[in-house]
């Protein structure tokens, strides 16, 4: 009587263990795949969703489970939330309901593995048990800010890396002859094969100037998506050359040497830091190892010679 009843109380679990996953699957599926047909986009900017179906379609039930799931993990404050779209914009993540889905799964992960570590230690006492709840919930709640933080300082380097050369093929373009406008577009087409992250928020700001947004809002648009401090730099000094009608080949030649030298101060200063860590390394591994290999035979000889001189005593 009594197995059978944890017999079905572990189905029970094993069921609503198996159902949460699947939400949390279709939410990383979302947040990972964010890209959407044309019509849906057309049917987003014109708010009406026209359906064949009297049914929802999968991805409507699911931003409905996702909706309902974020109210328990979203910041009520409309400034926190706001800061939280935009690092999941600068991570990469770009979909309308990136903040809904982000956190519906931090809400699912804290409820889902202290679930988990409970099917797997049981019979451990009451207090101990809720203490490991708490801090499996706690670090599963937190897992994805880690995460989304990771992904952050990922995509920055990956913008950072090619930056001066970018900035170099924008002086050579403006000097040129070419307008911003165009200059942006011929960088973002070299720069799509070696550096697909940069190439892709330049061609963000051609197609919002296509689109009819300010140069100037589109600049600050670019600084928002990206976060680097160089790009917020450009674009102060993109708007400054524009609003006073100095010369921008000048003001961008000024800044991409700045661009170029602050890179070569970082390589630098990576390689200054390499002789420190080689110490570190040499005294934790190669010291040892060397004293053993230098005092082994003097210590094998006193051994040999001691013990039989002590033992004939």
């Amino acid at each position: 009587m009594l197995s059978s009843s944890y017999q079905s109380l572990a189905l029970i679990i094993g069921v609503g263990v198996f159902v949460v996953v699947l939400i949390v699957f279709y939410a990383v599926r979302m947040l990972l795949n964010p890209e959407r047909t044309a019509r849906d986009r057309v049917n987003d900017l014109t708010g009406t969703r026209v359906s064949t179906d009297s049914l929802l379609a999968p991805d409507e039930q699911v931003r409905g489970v996702t909706s309902n799931l974020s109210a328990l993990a979203q910041p009520s404050d409309v400034d926190e939330a706001n800061d939280q779209r935009m690092r999941l914009i600068q991570g990469g993540y770009r979909s309308r309901n990136n903040l809904e889905v982000y956190s519906a799964i931090r809400a699912v992960l804290a409820m889902v593995v202290p679930l988990l570590l409970w099917a797997v230690v049981p019979s451990m006492q009451l207090v101990y048990l809720l203490f490991v709840l708490m801090l499996g919930a706690t670090c599963a709640y937190y897992a994805p800010a880690l995460w989304l933080s990771h992904r952050i300082d990922k995509r920055k380097e990956a913008l950072m890396r090619p930056f001066p050369d970018a900035m170099d093929l924008l002086v050579s373009s403006v000097e040129a002859g070419l307008g911003l406008d165009a200059a942006f577009r011929r960088v973002a087409q070299e720069m799509e094969s070696a550096a697909p992250e940069l190439a892709k928020e330049l061609q963000a700001v051609n197609h919002e100037v296509g689109a009819g947004i300010s140069r100037v809002e589109a600049l600050r648009h670019l600084d928002h998506r990206t976060g680097l401090e160089e790009v917020k730099s450009l674009v102060n000094v993109l708007m400054q050359a524009e609003r006073f009608g100095t010369s921008v080949a000048r003001a961008l030649r000024v800044h991409s040497n700045l661009v170029r030298k602050k890179r070569m101060l970082a390589a630098e200063e990576q390689a200054a830091q390499i002789s420190p860590k080689l110490t570190v390394a040499m005294i934790l591994f190669i010291l040892p190892s060397l004293f053993v290999v230098l005092a082994g035979p003097a210590v094998i000889n006193v051994v040999n010679t001691l013990l039989p001189a002590m033992a004939g005593q």
